[in-house]
C-alpha cells in the first residue's frame, strides 16, 4: 500500500464500510455487535496508511510477520497509545523475545516447542500476550496450525504443562472449501474447551464467520486495498 493521498483518503470510508457490514452481520445473527471486533491487517501496509486507518478510530490491528512488524509497529504504538496488536501469522521460535515484545495477542500458537518457548520468555520478559491456538481445520500440510483431533491435548499441554492461558482459537479455511464447516468446527472446538475467543473470518468472509460465533475478524483487502505481489 503506498502513500498516494487518494488511496489514503479513502481508507476511512472503507473502514466505515466494513464496520457497517460487521454490525449488519451480527444483527442478522442476532448477536451483539459489540461483541465482534475488528482486526486490520496491515501485512505490506506502510505507516501512512495505518494512520489513516488509526485517525478514522481504528485500534486493533494484525501483522503476519515479526520483522515487519518490528520495523513499523514500536513508533506507531508510541504515537498513538492504547493501539492493541495481534500476530496472526507463523511463529518461529528463535523469533519469541520479538513476538512477546511487540504483541498484544498472539494468535499462532501451534506446537509444544513453541508452548515452551512462549512460556519461559513471558515469565523472563514480565510480559503477558494473550494466546490464542491456531487450529489446521481443513488439515492442509502447507499450512500452519494444530490438527482438530490434537487440540484438545495441545491445550491441556499448555495449560498444565507450561502454564499458560489460552484465550482463544483461530482457523484459516482452505480456500477451495465452504469456510462455514470450518468455522463451526472450530466452534464446537471452543466450546468444548471453554474457550470464549473466536479469530474467523477475513475480507471474503467474515459475515459467514460471525454467523458461526466470531469474535475477532482479521479484514486488510477490504480497508487498505489488494496487496502489491510479493516478491521472493
Amino acid at each position: 500500500m503506498n502513500a498516494d493521498p487518494h488511496a489514503l483518503a479513502e481508507i476511512p470510508a472503507r473502514l466505515g464500510l466494513v464496520r457497517q457490514e460487521i454490525v449488519l452481520a451480527a444483527e442478522a445473527a442476532d448477536r451483539d455487535p459489540a461483541d465482534v471486533q475488528l482486526v486490520a491487517v496491515t501485512k505490506t501496509v506502510r505507516p501512512p496508511a495505518i494512520e489513516a486507518a488509526i485517525g478514522a478510530g481504528q485500534r486493533i490491528f494484525g501483522e503476519n510477520r515479526v520483522q515487519e512488524a518490528r520495523a513499523k509497529w514500536p513508533a506507531l504504538k508510541e504515537r498513538h497509545p492504547g493501539l492493541e496488536l495481534h500476530l496472526i501469522g507463523p511463529l518461529q521460535s528463535n523469533k519469541v523475545r520479538d513476538a512477546v515484545a511487540l504483541f498484544d495477542v498472539i494468535e499462532t500458537l501451534d506446537r509444544p516447542k513453541l508452548a515452551r518457548a512462549l512460556a519461559k520468555e513471558m515469565a523472563r520478559a514480565r510480559q503477558s500476550p494473550r494466546l490464542f491456538v491456531q487450529v489446521n481445520t481443513g488439515e492442509e500440510r502447507q499450512k500452519a496450525g494444530v490438527a482438530p483431533a490434537e487440540v484438545d491435548a495441545f491445550v491441556g499441554l499448555c495449560r498444565e504443562t507450561f502454564g499458560l492461558t489460552i484465550e482463544g482459537l483461530m482457523c484459516i479455511p482452505p480456500l477451495d472449501e465452504e469456510p462455514a464447516t470450518h468455522f463451526a468446527l472450530l466452534a464446537r472446538i471452543a466450546a468444548r474447551l471453554g474457550v470464549t475467543e473466536l479469530s474467523m473470518g477475513m475480507s471474503g468472509d467474515f459475515a459467514r464467520a460471525i454467523q458461526f460465533g466470531a469474535t475477532y475478524v482479521r479484514i486488510g483487502t477490504a480497508i487498505f486495498g489488494a496487496r502489491p505481489p510479493e516478491h521472493d
